[in-house]
């Protein structure tokens, strides 16, 4: 991946080259760093693979920038173009201090450090495309794009946090600000940090503002809308070797359509199929294609590939990911490597600002629940469903009020894994001991409360911003690609077109009980109907039925659940009772949990130094 690394330290009594070599090897480097400064106090460097990277140094300051942004400021923009994102980044905080980053666009993360000042800046985009990790540490601060490369620093306890594997084990991946390293923190989006003298602050330079009332004529709303698509999806495809992903759904076909319009001749689209019932979407892949003339290129992917790549993406991340539909996305990457694409357009992100997560409209009609009167609510409705029986209808109306009256988020989970059984019959006591368990929760409320909006579509939304993409989707995609030999691009997560969501009211987004309202009118004359009219299926990995039917799929999930017993953190039981629910014919449900399970010990056994960790008794590293 793409990144960049560094510190400032007090002590100046680092050994400079040991300490950037570590944090190289770490974070599988395998170019040569570029330096805009390098020595026991300062260290600014980065990495180039498929995305652009800039560092400078000028007197005090040094700074480096990864990724494609891009200034507001004609001046800055120009001074970017001609010497540098690095030198203009300086030449910004000299002008503005560090409110400089409210004048900086496009997906980026940035270090700056004054030694003048001693003083070090660390930012990241409004989205969360890039991605940023940190340690405040008792000499100074580390920072890199790879949480393994801060782990690795000689100041930085590389040790791993039982919460961040809880946290692990509650989301499928670990959610920012925390990591999976004690200490290791990483920024949410649209946050900056800033180092001075010893103390740190955190702040966010920028918010997305919902409108929550109606505004803005239809028509124009609409004309305004293709515009911006347009010019994103145009913006995007900056290299005559571009393609795109279609998996056939409304996202990806809508960047492939305005790709095509945008090169004037076919465009190369990537499609991944399942021999797998209820799992391949390739019928519509192809009607897209179909219908906006691409040059399609598609692979049906196997259980045999599974094996083979699951190695590899555990590797690849530098936190343990349980994302199934990772494998998909790198060999979609990879295939378009191997025809010569050099980036990729990816359509993740409309669901999250438009409304199209099944989600949003099913917990409207939970919401309906907290019209009714306090009264009614607590003194009459709650007593009579707990002493309804469970049948029938009855059950169902018992298990709405149960739902219900849970509020948002936390009622989002009611269906994890982690609720299924009590977390003393998943976990073991040494690992309970050790963590928070209502975190996961807390982190919820904290992005669902810090909403500019009263209304909750648009503060699930948000939510879903944050954790569906920044946590999980992006770094799902971007690894991928980058493993794959591609850059990515996502054109549907351009700021202005995000802004425009963003005007758009709730009902708008979500009318009833129909979803991405506006987004799928505006298009009813772009976007083949069936596409528009089918329901959403994601993206997923049928792993669960392979690990029935495929030998060699299902002994690598049986070792690796077999080693991960071993490590004081599942309870063997519950590990036992898994593999059995699999058996038992819920296999594509239990097999969710199994792959998060065995990507966790694929991941511990490929990070070097932690193969033979496990939570120990008193063993406290928060």
């Amino acid at each position: 991946m793409t990144g960049l690394l560094g510190w400032i330290d007090g002590t100046a009594k680092l050994e400079a080259t040991a300490a950037l070599n570590a944090m190289a090897k770490a974070a599988r480097v395998e170019t040569r760093l570029k330096f805009g400064a390098s020595n026991s106090s300062v260290a600014v460097a980065a990495w180039q693979t498929h995305d652009a990277v800039s560092v400078h140094s000028a007197g005090n300051l040094s700074a480096v920038l990864a990724g494609q942004a891009r200034w507001e400021i004609p001046e800055l923009q120009q001074q970017a173009e001609q010497s540098g994102w690095a030198a203009s980044v300086i030449a910004a905080y000299r002008t503005y201090g560090p409110s400089f980053l409210e004048r900086l666009h496009g997906p980026f993360a940035l270090a700056l450090v004054d030694t003048q000042d001693d003083l070090a800046l660390l930012a990241i985009d409004r989205l969360g495309i890039q991605p940023l990790a940190f340690a405040h540490t008792a000499k100074g601060l580390v920072f890199a794009s790879d949480a393994r490369a801060v782990a690795a620093h000689p100041d930085v306890n590389n040790a791993l946090s039982p919460q961040g594997l809880f946290n692990y084990l509650f989301f499928h991946m670990v959610p920012s600000p925390g990591s999976i390293f004690a200490g290791v923190e990483k920024l949410l989006p649209g946050q900056c940090v800033v180092w001075r003298q010893g103390q740190l602050e955190r702040n966010f330079y920028w918010r997305l503002v919902y409108r929550d009332e109606g505004g803005g004529k239809p028509g124009e709303k609409v004309s305004r809308f293709k515009s911006l698509l347009s010019d994103a999806v145009r913006t995007a495809a900056d290299t005559p070797q571009v393609g795109a992903f279609l998996s056939g759904g409304t996202d990806s076909s809508t960047v492939t359509g305005f790709l095509t319009q945008s090169l004037g001749k076919p465009a190369d689209t990537f499609s991944i199929g399942f021999d797998a019932e209820g799992f391949d979407e390739m019928e519509y892949a192809r009607l897209a294609s179909r219908h906006f003339g691409t040059r399609p290129h598609e692979y049906y992917l196997t259980p045999a590939d599974v094996v083979a790549a699951i190695p590899k993406i555990a590797a690849a991340y530098d936190e343990p990911f349980g994302n199934a539909s990772a494998i998909p996305a790198y060999f979609c990457a990879k295939l378009a490597h191997d025809a010569g694409i050099k980036v990729m357009l990816a359509g993740d992100g409309g669901d999250e600002i438009f409304g199209g997560n099944a989600r949003y409209a099913k917990q409207k009609v939970f919401e309906l629940y907290w019209q009714l009167p306090a009264w009614a609510r607590q003194s009459l409705i709650e007593p009579l469903s707990g002493a309804l029986p469970s049948v029938g209808l009855l059950r169902k109306a018992k298990s709405y009020v149960e739902q219900a009256r849970i509020p948002l988020p936390e009622r989002l989970e009611t269906y994890n894994f982690l609720h299924r059984e009590p977390l003393d019959q998943i976990l073991t006591s040494d690992f309970l001991a050790q963590i928070q368990a209502n975190q996961p929760e807390a982190l919820l409320r904290e992005v669902y409360d810090r909403t500019e909006s009263h209304s909750f579509i648009n503060r699930m939304l948000h939510l879903d911003m944050k954790f569906t993409l920044a946590d999980n989707d992006l770094r799902k995609v971007s690894r991928a690609c980058e493993l794959g030999g591609v850059a990515v691009r996502y054109p549907l997560l351009d700021e202005a077109l995000v802004a425009f969501s963003a005007e758009l009211t709730p009902d708008e987004k979500v009318r009833g009980q129909y979803l991405r309202y506006f987004f799928k009118k505006s298009l009813a004359d772009f976007l083949p109907r069936e596409i528009i009219d089918k329901s959403k299926h994601g993206f997923g990995l049928p792993f669960g039925l392979w690990m029935q039917t495929h030998p060699e799929l299902r002994a690598l999930a049986n070792d690796s659940l077999s080693a991960l017993r071993k490590r004081g953190i599942v309870q063997p039981a519950y590990i036992d009772r898994l593999l059995g629910q699999h058996r038992g014919g819920h296999a594509s449900y239990y097999g969710v949990m199994i792959w998060v399970l065995m990507m966790l010990e694929q991941w511990l056994q490929q990070y070097e130094g932690i193969s033979n960790y496990s939570i120990r008794p008193n063993e406290v590293c928060l």
